[in-house]
């Protein structure tokens, strides 16, 4: 077997390979895992709920199978988002009030990986209720970026985007809304990926069609992405806006070396204020798409509702899902979760009516503007990094924002108009953080996507940088 270093830096195809060939159990797996995580998770903070014991009994069950019956993960260990049900797991949404909620069953997203030979090990950490991309809570306290032990990993989805940039998943489970798969792969130099909406069938809580927040995967490169994302594919009766599998696998999308004939790069859609560094590090890689053949020019779909209708909609979610904890909890919940919730209970008809016809409206033009471009490019986050004590982003190249969400607007925007959308590693600022490019394609388009990304990917070079060890300063990449 390869030694315990090898098995972290090596990627998860190959994980998988060596699974199935027998050359590795998912026990030896979690072995190393346990040990990586004790030596640098206290540094880090990204996976503050462990259930190995948990693990073990369903990869010994698991075991039992013939390789060939064990699904496409054939035993690859991942953690799960700890907004998201597991079975007998801590599960507490980062939140006080569910500080010792233990669930008695698991989300379907979670029961559809473990059907797929997926084995659960961990809880990644996220900040309340997910909001605020910045993860940190009053249950675990922060995640840190593991490029600069002094700023932030981003979030929601932190803890995950953490483990896997310091070689403690190979692969990981997340959520997005408003860019949480998308901002803390950008900040931790990996792969997150938002895609269609129904691409991943999840449990419906609040209400049956809730559509602004969907599940998704994240990992160090795109064909491990590709690899995640065709094991949590399918449709389930549960979820009824859930889509089938597709006749091809994504994996062999991002295999197929297809490039895209015409990209669009946009240094803000329009809508926002963009850090100049980003903006020039993000440009010259969408540029470089030139190299593979394609057409590289500026532009963006007409968004300029964006901000109106996210913030209503966004106030809409957390008034149905949460106004119930607002009336009981109040007093443990953060003040942003609390902003959250009163602005969509002061919210009328007309509102809503106003923003789901922007939705609507953004949307046809968005699909219009597909039918010129393959792909549209973007920054994922328009800063780099930011300190760790900083609650979010206040202001951008001279621009204050008005609320703690606005700063999301060049993520929250492709939300909005449905679109699948990742976060490929594109450069390193003069400071040594990563920077991620924010790649789009039409909704339903998560093939022509993994393919897009993986050309620029091979380009760009920078498959390999993660996994890292844990830095107290930041350092120019080599």
């Amino acid at each position: 077997m390869a030694s315990d270093q090898e098995l972290v830096r090596a990627t998860a195809c190959v994980i998988v390979d060596k699974l199935n060939s027998g050359e590795v159990t998912p026990l030896d797996l979690l072995d190393v895992l346990e040990k990586r995580i004790a030596e640098v998770d206290g540094q880090v903070n990204a996976l503050p709920t462990l259930c190995f014991d948990r693990a073990r009994t369903r990869a010994k069950a698991l075991m039992k199978k013939p390789v060939g019956d064990r699904g496409p993960l054939a035993g690859m260990p991942i953690p799960i988002k700890d907004l998201t049900d597991v079975e007998g797991v801590l599960t507490t949404q980062g939140s006080p009030i569910y500080r010792d909620t233990i669930p008695a069953r698991s989300d379907l997203v979670v029961e559809h990986l473990e059907s797929s030979g997926g084995v659960i090990y961990a809880k990644s950490n996220t900040p309340e209720f997910g909001a605020g991309a910045n993860t940190f809570n009053e249950v675990f306290g922060a995640t840190l970026n593991p490029w600069d032990l002094s700023r932030s990993a981003a979030g929601s989805s932190g803890g995950a985007a953490v483990a896997l940039a310091t070689g403690m998943a190979w692969l990981a489970h997340g959520s997005d809304m408003g860019g949480s798969l998308r901002n803390p792969a950008s900040f931790c130099g990996i792969v997150g990926m938002r895609p269609s909406i129904g691409r991943v069938a999840h449990t419906p809580i609040a209400k049956i069609d809730r559509n602004l927040g969907v599940q998704g995967p994240m990992a160090r490169n795109v064909e491990d992405l590709a690899l995640l994302l065709d094991a949590m594919s399918g449709e389930h009766p549960a979820d009824p806006l859930s889509l089938p599998l597709l006749p091809a696998s994504f994996l062999s999308a991002a295999r197929s070396g297809k490039a895209p004939k015409r990209v669009a790069y946009s240094r803000d859609l329009g809508i926002t204020p963009v850090d100049p560094e980003v903006a020039a590090i993000t440009r010259k890689a969408a540029a470089r798409f030139a190299e593979a053949g394609a057409i590289v020019e500026e532009a963006h779909p007409d968004l300029r509702e964006a901000h109106e209708c996210f913030h209503v909609l966004r106030a809409f979610d957390f008034a149905i899902s949460k106004a119930a904890l607002l009336r009981s909890r109040r007093d443990q919940l953060k003040p942003e979760i609390v902003w959250n919730i009163e602005e969509g209970l002061k919210l009328t008809v007309e509102q809503l009516e106003r923003a789901e016809a922007q939705r609507v409206a953004m949307t046809a033009r968005t699909l219009e503007f597909f039918k010129t471009y393959d792909l549209l490019l973007t920054p994922a986050t328009i800063v780099a990094p930011f300190p760790i004590e900083n609650r979010y982003v206040a202001e951008c190249a001279g621009k204050k924002f008005d609320n703690y969400v606005e700063w999301l607007a060049i993520v929250y925007a492709i939300t909005l108009v449905c679109c699948p959308a990742l976060s490929l590693p594109c450069g390193f600022t003069a400071s040594g953080l990563p920077v991620g490019l924010q790649m789009v394609a039409a909704p339903r388009g998560e093939a022509q996507l993994l393919a897009g990304a993986k050309v620029l990917e091979d380009i760009l070079g920078l498959r390999g940088t993660t996994p890292i060890d844990p830095r107290i300063h930041s350092r120019p990449a080599k």
